[in-house]
């Protein structure tokens, strides 16, 4: 029998990274670096519940090669709140070899329906910003 066990468990799927579930997370980004036409890899970034005087961070991550963090919360930990996107694009310009005049980039947002998906992108230069909420 645990010849049978070791097997299905090598033929599960993996868990995803830090406990989180397999559905899509309820909040994405997409960080494009307009100066240099591409997404902004490498871009480290962290999702952080902003209610009251004392935030949370839910957690943390780097853009990937397409410039989106993926599994930022769960559907189970997402509830109305507020919440803030803290990207930290010092080390993203200093990896580019550009001075940036902002080094951080801070987006607060509400959430009011945690049905929903809340996409947060965020189009980069180095002396310049903008987000929106996405689809």
């Amino acid at each position: 029998m645990q010849r049978l066990e070791r097997i299905a468990a090598h033929l599960s799927p993996s868990p995803s990274p830090a406990g989180m579930s397999s559905q899509p997370s309820p909040v994405t980004t997409h960080v494009l670096d307009t100066a240099r036409g591409c997404p902004a890899a490498g871009l480290p970034l962290r999702l952080v519940r902003a209610d009251g005087p004392i935030s949370e961070v839910i957690s943390s991550g780097v853009t990937n090669a397409d410039g989106r963090c993926p599994n930022l919360i769960d559907r189970v930990r997402f509830t109305p709140g507020r919440y803030r996107m803290e990207f930290d694009t010092g080390v993203y310009f200093s990896q580019q070899q550009t001075v940036g005049f902002y080094p951080f980039v801070h987006i607060t947002f509400d959430i009011i329906d945690p049905k929903q998906h809340y996409h947060v992108p965020l189009l980069l230069s180095p002396y310049g910003y903008s987000t929106y909420r996405g689809s």
